[in-house]
């Protein structure tokens, strides 16, 4: 139950998401436009979860992916949904907030 939970959550092996970014991963909040208004993480693509799957076309497949939200339950949904679909590259970042300080 627990490694199901980590493996959901992507709490698996420490993730370097400044490196990350570095070499060029995008990085796609899931929040409504309205939350994402509110604060959000330096050059962060807005694409709320409820419009994500219209809009994987428009995702490079090559690079990296790290999604974020407000505590990590959308972020997880949204990573699932992109490895469904394909990508190989995917991590949840969790909260924005949490992202951010990860990045500084």
């Amino acid at each position: 139950m627990i490694a199901f939970i980590k493996r959901i959550f992507g709490l698996g092996p420490t993730v370097d998401f400044k490196a990350l970014v570095s070499s060029g991963a995008l990085i796609i909040d899931v929040r409504s436009p309205a939350e994402f208004a509110g604060g959000h993480v330096n050059k962060a693509q807005n694409i709320p979860l409820d419009r994500l799957s219209s809009q994987l076309k428009k995702l490079p497949k090559e690079k990296p992916i790290i999604t974020c939200c407000a505590s990590g339950m959308r972020s997880a949904s949204a990573k699932a949904l992109l490895q469904s679909n394909g990508f190989q590259e995917v991590y949840n970042g969790g909260g924005w907030q949490q992202l951010q300080h990860k990045l500084n």
